[in-house]
């Protein structure tokens, strides 16, 4: 009887502790800001976010990274090899790579764009200009005249005095046929030496009369050895970096 007694009496303690606890009120209200500055705010920070969004397919469509994770992807399926090097080793090889590249165009971004506009020494209007100016120099640049011109006939602009004219809305798709293309030709290049190997090796074979022995079993640890004697890497990231200047 005492200990039902007494858990009722904690009980009721602890009822009458939580009361005495006061809570903060919270409201929400909708209203009417104080002026244009609060719209003009609002729609900075939005426009901000959407860019930080987009930044990943910003650096992907307007730089050297296509070119680069193509001719990595054609090494690797060159070599026999599914998943060595694995994919997150060449995205990020690529990703250094495209920003070893860009260097000179990201200093002039952040020197005539983003610095200048933090200062609040130029307006978005001319921090956006200062931004595309050189990445459309880059792109055109890297990008051939006829796909240039494919793209122009497609939006039927009106053809410009010279490349700096076109708009970069042109450009931006014009560059990305072209860096598919040439990514395209240097994996053809790659694979030559390797498809060789794999002629040599299944015909060795044949020979021997080894029908039901797999050639690429046979074959990829020639390609491998022929790649690092060669020291592979160091030639073909040598002759791609070399390639966009």
């Amino acid at each position: 009887m005492r200990k039902k007694i007494s858990s009722i009496f904690y009980v009721l303690f602890a009822i009458s502790s939580y009361a005495a606890i006061e809570f903060p009120q919270i409201e929400l209200k909708v209203g009417s800001g104080a002026g244009n500055n609060n719209l003009v705010a609002s729609l900075q920070i939005l426009l901000i976010m959407t860019i930080l969004t987009l930044a990943p397919s910003i650096i992907i469509l307007t730089t050297a990274f296509v070119r680069i994770i193509i001719v990595l992807h054609f090494i690797r399926q060159a070599l026999g090899l599914q998943q060595m090097p694995p994919n997150q080793v060449l995205v990020g090889l690529a990703l250094v790579l495209t920003f070893f590249i860009m260097q000179p165009t990201f200093n002039d971004i952040l020197e005539n764009a983003v610095n200048p506009y933090l200062d609040n020494k130029i307006s978005e209007q001319l921090f956006f200009k200062n931004i595309e100016k050189p990445l459309k120099t880059f792109m055109l640049k890297q990008t051939k005249t006829e796909d240039l011109e494919l793209f122009l006939k497609i939006s039927k602009s009106n053809i410009p005095k010279n490349r700096e004219e076109i708009s970069i809305f042109v450009v931006t798709p014009a560059f990305l046929i072209s860096e598919l293309t040439r990514g395209f030709e240097i994996g053809i290049l790659i694979f030559i030496p390797f498809i060789i190997i794999d002629m040599i090796v299944a015909t060795v074979l044949m020979s021997l009369g080894m029908m039901m022995l797999p050639p690429a079993m046979i074959s990829m640890p020639f390609k491998l050895v022929v790649f690092v004697m060669v020291d592979g890497w160091n030639l073909i990231l040598d002759s791609l970096v070399k390639s966009f200047f």
